[in-house]
């Protein structure tokens, strides 16, 4: 029938909505704004005929998906920088002719990752069972969900730092810091999620149990491996965060913040040794204030809009 013929994978239009959803991925919008209306009341392709040539080549390479986003992050328009003037950020805001590199934030199961990488923590296990990262307490008593999960055990050991990928999922209750930053509870077909910023995103990048053991994590990593100076200690600090060596004016800063922390610090090591984790204080032969000054600078780092943004 009509039907089954337009939503089988001879028809056209099904390699066209695939490469505009690939597309969408690396670029943040589709060649068509509408990914989830590609019929006569959606928006017209920003690239007609690039559409057109990708889902040409898409089906000629017998449907081969790696293909295809490889050939994606390997054109031109993909690796421009990001960066933008503001003449051309006035003309193209939304980037839609494609004259600058795409700059998107990382979706919600990524930003944990990416955190976790940068602090040293992340598994790189394949495959496996749900993991149960640490989540706040009582949240499921909150939302009434004890009856059909007693209890939320957190994993232990390398489970405990797995991928967002394998966080237990449950459209009831969806694990908190995923559904902060935007994350589908699966309930219904999302074919692009919603991106909002929120102060609440910026808590969860300080405060989460997750995010603040990588920011100790990360802390202990600067002392041990960027060597004895301030700047040496920011600059790899921020590369392991953004790709970048810092500016002098981001030294200067952050030297800056690295000091009045270790002073705060000195006056109250009660508050500093809340900063550490018992490892590091056992472990380390730096004094107190400057591990908690630096596990301090790593969390600020860690909650930058740059880290958590694709360059």
């Amino acid at each position: 029938s009509l039907a089954r013929w337009l939503v089988s994978p001879q028809h056209p239009l099904t390699a066209r909505v695939a490469v505009n959803r690939y597309w969408q991925h690396y670029f943040g919008t589709g060649l068509v704004v509408t990914a989830d209306d590609f019929g006569r009341q959606g928006a017209w392709p920003s690239h007609t005929q690039l559409l057109d040539n990708l889902a040409v080549a898409f089906v000629e390479s017998g449907w081969d998906m790696k293909a295809m986003h490889r050939k994606i992050v390997n054109s031109a328009t993909y690796r421009q920088s990001s960066g933008v003037g503001a003449a051309a950020y006035a003309i193209d805001p939304a980037n839609r002719l494609l004259a600058r590199g795409p700059r998107t934030r990382l979706p919600a199961e990524q930003i944990r990752d990416n955190a976790l990488a940068i602090a040293g923590l992340l598994s790189t296990k394949f495959g496996g069972q749900s993991v149960y990262p640490p989540q706040p307490e009582g949240i499921l008593e909150e939302k009434g969900q004890l009856q059909y999960h007693p209890a939320w055990v957190t994993s232990s050991g390398e489970n405990r730092y797995r991928r967002g990928l394998y966080v237990y999922w449950k459209r009831m209750h969806l694990y908190p810091s995923l559904a902060t930053f935007g994350a589908s509870t699966r309930e219904r077909c999302t074919v692009k999620r919603p991106m909002s910023n929120t102060p609440l995103q910026a808590l969860v990048l300080l405060n989460d149990p997750v995010f603040v053991e990588a920011a100790r994590n990360f802390g202990r990593q600067i002392l041990l491996y960027a060597g004895p100076g301030t700047e040496e200690r920011i600059d790899y600090a921020l590369t392991r965060c953004v790709g970048r060596p810092a500016t002098p004016e981001e030294k200067s800063r952050y030297a800056q913040f690295v000091h009045e922390q270790t002073e705060r610090f000195t006056a109250d090591p009660k508050r500093a040794a809340e900063w550490i984790d018992s490892e590091t204080i056992t472990s380390s032969e730096t004094p107190l204030a400057p591990q908690a000054a630096w596990t301090l600078l790593a969390a600020t780092l860690l909650n930058l809009d740059e880290t958590i943004s694709k360059p």
